[in-house]
């Protein structure tokens, strides 16, 4: 009775370690600028297997990792509100640059890109388990008079100059 046992295991054991399993696909990318530039994020995301397990189980820190990879690769301060199996919420303070020019207040979203997230999750134990996909299906970015530009499935985002 256990030889069955002990084979199905074998075999879901060699199927998980063959199988890329999708990391950190992200769904939706949303980006509030406020008045003075700061931004609040709120990240829509799935997680594979192992990282649900590494979040489950408290092996990966996900809210303080964010915190730290963020601050490095943004080089501003970033506080992770909250950051759990499917979605995280964030401040960036200063992301967007205010300026005022004749008498009314101007607004630019720098432009990035979420390509190098890729070489910061290889750092990762879990890595070589994963296949990660950072482009949103969909981001938003709405500017403090509600004005709000939207990207599809993309993972470069142009600077956006608005006047308020």
């Amino acid at each position: 009775m256990k030889s069955p046992l002990i084979i199905i295991a074998c075999l879901c054991a060699i199927a998980f370690a063959v199988l890329p399993a999708e990391a950190l696909t992200m769904k939706t990318l949303t980006i509030n600028l406020e008045d003075d530039g700061d931004a609040q994020v709120d990240l829509r995301y799935d997680l594979s297997l192992p990282e649900q397990g590494a979040v489950m189980f408290q092996i990966t820190d996900l809210r303080g990792t964010l915190e730290r990879d963020l601050q490095q690769n943004l080089n501003r301060p970033v506080s992770v509100r909250s950051a759990g199996m499917d979605s995280a919420n964030i401040t960036i303070a200063g992301l967007a640059s205010v300026s005022t020019r004749e008498g009314a207040t101007v607004m630019t979203m720098p432009g990035f890109s979420l390509a190098n997230a890729e070489s910061v999750m290889k750092q990762y134990w879990y890595a070589p388990l994963t296949s990660p996909d950072f482009s949103p299906e969909v981001t938003a970015i709405t500017f403090p008079d509600g004005y709000t530009e939207y990207y599809y499935n993309q993972i470069h985002f142009p600077t956006i100059t608005r006047t308020l």
